[in-house]
C-alpha cells in the first residue's frame, strides 16, 4: 500500500523543496521506496527528463535524494514567468502554450486531471509520495481552483504538514495565522507542524513552540536548524543565486532579469580556487573577472535589451579587450551573436534585434523546443561529458564552424578565432568533473572536486540533519494510505 504525506509551507521560500529533498533520502537510507511530486511549480530552472520532459530543478534534486531517475509525473504542471504577467505552461513535460496570470487562473481546474494523472501513475510506483505544496495555502484568495496547494490535498486525499520559517521572523503568526485564515475543512487537513531555519540555540524557542501547539492543537514535529551547506545543493529559485567567495580565479555572472537553468554555476561555486561573483543589475561587471559568464534566459531579447541597459555591453566589450575569456550558455550563446530573430513572436510581438556581436553567428527562434539529455565531448581535450538541451532557437553562422563540442556526431557551439569567446547549447558542462577541470586549467586555476559524490556527500548530511531535528517516525505515522 502506498502512503503519501504533503509538506507546505506558512508563506513562500520556507525551504520546503530542501526538506523533502532530505526526507526522501532519509526515507530512502530506511528502506523505502520514495517518489517526490509537486502539482504545479514556478521556476525557470528546469530539469529535462528521460522520458523526454521537463520538470522543476527541485524535484529532480528530490529524485536523485529518492534514488530515482527524474520523470515528468514528478511535476505535471510547470510555469516559466517569460514576463511580469506571463508564463510559459508546461504540462506533463511538454509546452501547451503561453498563459497570462488571469488566463491561467481560469485554466487551473482542467489542469487537475492531468495532475491526478501523474499523481496516480507515479503513486503506483512508490512506498512513499512526499507531496511539497507551492507558496502557501494562506493565500485563500487563490483557493478557488487550486491544484497546488489545499485543492490538490483535497483531491488526492493527502494529509498536510505545514511549515514555517523562522529566519524571516514572526513563525508563530506564520503557522497560527495559516490556521485562523484557513477554511475548515482546509484546518482540518493539517495534521502536524515543523519549523525551519532556525540559527542558534534551539532551546529558546520552546515556549514560541508551545504557544503554536497550544493555538492549533497540532503536534510538533521539531525545529530544524539551518543546514549550512545548503548552497552545495543545485538552487531551484533565483531568489537562492548568490555570489559565492573561493580563490583567485573569478567568474562574473550577470544577474538577468529572466535568467533560466543556471545550476552550471552551483559546480563551480565549490571549487575552493573559484570566486562566483553574482552582478546585480545597476553594477559594474567587475574588471578582475577572468571569465564573464551569461548564464540562459527564458526571454532572451528582452534580457538583451536590460544587459544593454546596465551597461553590461560596454563592460564586456573591454573585458574582452583584456584578453578576458566569456561563455555563453542557451540564451547567453544566442546573445552573443549578431543578431536574433523572433519571426513568429515567441517572446512577445515579432521583431530582429542586434546581438552584441561577439561570434559570428546568427539566432532565429522557433517554435519546436528541443528538448534532450545529451551526451557529449570536448573536442580540444576528448574530455566526456553530459548534459542537457532546452531551447527554441538555432543558431548558425561562420563561427559555428568551430565548434567546440561534439553531441554524438554533430558539432555543437561556436567560438572566436582566438578561442576566448564561446557559446553552447549544453547545460551541465561543468557538472561533470574531467571537463570542468580542464576548462578551468584554461583559466589558470585548478580543479580538485568530484562534484557528484559532494552532491550525494551533502544530501546524506542533509538527512542526517533531519533525523536528528524532526520526528521523522511521527511524520511516517501521520502518512494516509492512498485509495
Amino acid at each position: 500500500m502506498t502512503r503519501a504525506i504533503m509538506i507546505q509551507g506558512a508563506g513562500s521560500n520556507v525551504g520546503k523543496s530542501m526538506l523533502v529533498a532530505g526526507l526522501a533520502r532519509a526515507f530512502t537510507r530506511r528502506g523505502l521506496n520514495v517518489a517526490p511530486f509537486k502539482a504545479q511549480n514556478m521556476s525557470n530552472n528546469a530539469a529535462v527528463t528521460e522520458d523526454g520532459g521537463e520538470i522543476g530543478r527541485a524535484q529532480a534534486l528530490q529524485a536523485l535524494a529518492a534514488g530515482r531517475a527524474p520523470h515528468t509525473d514528478m511535476n505535471p504542471v510547470l510555469l516559466k514567468p517569460e514576463s511580469e504577467t506571463g508564463a510559459q505552461v508546461i504540462v506533463q513535460g511538454r509546452r501547451v502554450g503561453t498563459l497570462g496570470a488571469r488566463d491561467y487562473t481560469g485554466e487551473k481546474p482542467r489542469l487537475l486531471a492531468p495532475v491526478m494523472e501523474s499523481f496516480k501513475r507515479l503513486s503506483s510506483t512508490a512506498d512513499l509520495v512526499l507531496v511539497e505544496g507551492a507558496g502557501s495555502p494562506a493565500e485563500i484568495n487563490l483557493r478557488k481552483g487550486d491544484i497546488a496547494n489545499m485543492g490538490f490535498a483535497e483531491a488526492a486525499g493527502v494529509p498536510v504538514i505545514l511549515v514555517g520559517d523562522i529566519d524571516r521572523g514572526g513563525v508563530i503568526a506564520q503557522v497560527v495565522g495559516t490556521q485562523a485564515v484557513l477554511a475548515p475543512q482546509d484546518a482540518a487537513r493539517i495534521r502536524g507542524f515543523a519549523i525551519n531555519k532556525f540559527r542558534g540555540d534551539v532551546s529558546l524557542f520552546d515556549e514560541g513552540l508551545q504557544e503554536i501547539v497550544t493555538r492549533t492543537g497540532w503536534p510538533s514535529l521539531g525545529v530544524v536548524p539551518w543546514f549550512h551547506d545548503a548552497w552545495r545543493l543545485p538552487p531551484e529559485d533565483v531568489l537562492e543565486l548568490t555570489s559565492s567567495q573561493g580563490g583567485p580565479c573569478k567568474i562574473a555572472v550577470p544577474h538577468l532579469g529572466r535568467i533560466a537553468n543556471f545550476d552550471d554555476l552551483t559546480p563551480l561555486a565549490n571549487e575552493p580556487d573559484i570566486t562566483v561573483e553574482i552582478v546585480e543589475p545597476g553594477t559594474a561587471l567587475p574588471g578582475d573577472a577572468d571569465l564573464v559568464l551569461i548564464a540562459g534566459s527564458k526571454s532572451t531579447i528582452a534580457d538583451l535589451a536590460a544587459f544593454r541597459a546596465n551597461g553590461w555591453d560596454i563592460d564586456l566589450a573591454a573585458h574582452i579587450r583584456r584578453k578576458g575569456h566569456v561563455l555563453g550558455i542557451c540564451g547567453g550563446y544566442q546573445m552573443l551573436g549578431r543578431s536574433i530573430a523572433d519571426p513568429d513572436g515567441i517572446e512577445g510581438a515579432p521583431s530582429r534585434v542586434d546581438g552584441l556581436g561577439h561570434l559570428d553567428v546568427h539566432t532565429v527562434m522557433q517554435p519546436h523546443k528541443r528538448l534532450a539529455l545529451s551526451d557529449a565531448q570536448d573536442i580540444a581535450t576528448g574530455a566526456p561529458l553530459s548534459g542537457y538541451e532546452i531551447h527554441l532557437g538555432e543558431t548558425t553562422g561562420p563561427d559555428c564552424a568551430r565548434a567546440w563540442l561534439k553531441v554524438g556526431e554533430r558539432p555543437e557551439g561556436a567560438m572566436s578565432d582566438d578561442r576566448r569567446i564561446r557559446g553552447t547549447y549544453l547545460h551541465g558542462l561543468f557538472g561533470n568533473d574531467a571537463f570542468r577541470a580542464a576548462y578551468l586549467a584554461g583559466l589558470g586555476a585548478s580543479s580538485a572536486l568530484l562534484y557528484d559524490s559532494a552532491v550525494e556527500r551533502t544530501l546524506d548530511a542533509l538527512a542526517a540533519h533531519l533525523e536528528m531535528h524532526m520526528d521523522l517516525d511521527l511524520l511516517l505515522s501521520l502518512s494516509a494510505d492512498l485509495p
